[in-house]
């Protein structure tokens, strides 16, 4: 895969992956009863999508010890046409999600090197969990949700989407209650992940608030043969107001 200098702009028509609809936000009547029109597409397929311009210019030295932030401002919906659109900002890259010449639905400030991995706080400390980095967690998550880039799967690397959807995963069984909504991660890459390799994770709910619903802050830390492979700082709404986010 030729490597560019810069991330190039990209779009892609957002949809939802089948095993999204167990969280009710992900279908129609769910979305409808927590106050939007229609389904929101996952934090994570967007940040799936997201990726792929940083992967497309920085290839596999980002995969392994790469990372950045991403922050979901407004909801993407299922089949909006998304646009990915790369600036550089103070030497990182910034990409936006956009429809049309609305403002950024979500952006993901990316890093080249992410550091080593932090440790993890204190705080409510949830179950460890083995996980199979195959199937839905593998490296077909780009590709079902309808990137074209074939990397991951032509090389067996676990797709970076994985890293927060297995923190989603955390949430949905251990934090929320009924339909919730992935705000932010800080991702940290830490080494390379190969598609069938069991994942330990660890979790700690480090901090719980109050605004536009009840939200948890987790410190998850994802280990392959004892050795960590990704970091995550996740936030979730993890509990809905009754009138719907403001």
């Amino acid at each position: 895969m030729p490597l560019l200098t810069t991330p190039v702009p990209w779009s892609i028509v957002a949809q939802n992956l089948p095993e999204h609809a167990r969280n009710p936000i992900h279908t129609d009547s769910g979305a409808q009863a927590a106050g939007f029109a229609r389904a929101l597409v996952a934090g994570v397929t967007t940040y799936a999508y997201l990726t792929h311009p940083v992967v497309v210019a920085w290839g596999e030295d980002w995969l392994a010890s790469g990372g950045g932030e991403v922050r979901f401002r407004s909801p993407v919906f299922q089949d909006d046409p998304l646009d990915l659109v790369p600036a550089s900002v103070d030497g990182d890259v910034m990409i936006d999600a956009r429809v049309g010449d609305d403002l950024p639905l979500a952006t993901f400030r990316a890093v080249r090197d992410s550091g080593a991995p932090p440790s993890m706080r204190s705080g409510e400390v949830l179950r460890t969990r083995q996980i199979a980095l195959d199937g839905e967690l593998g490296a077909e998550y780009g590709v079902r949700a309808g990137d074209d880039l074939d990397v991951f799967v032509r090389l067996g690397l676990v797709h970076p989407a994985v890293w927060p959807a297995l923190a989603n995963h955390i949430v949905h069984v251990d934090v929320a209650r009924g339909a919730w909504i992935h705000t932010r991660s800080i991702i940290r890459h830490h080494g390379i992940a190969r598609a069938g390799a069991t994942a330990t994770v660890h979790a700690v709910v480090v901090e719980r608030f109050d605004r536009s619903g009840e939200r948890a802050v987790l410190d998850v830390r994802i280990d392959i043969d004892g050795r960590p492979v990704a970091t995550l700082e996740h936030e979730a709404i993890i509990a809905l107001p009754r009138s719907g986010p403001s």
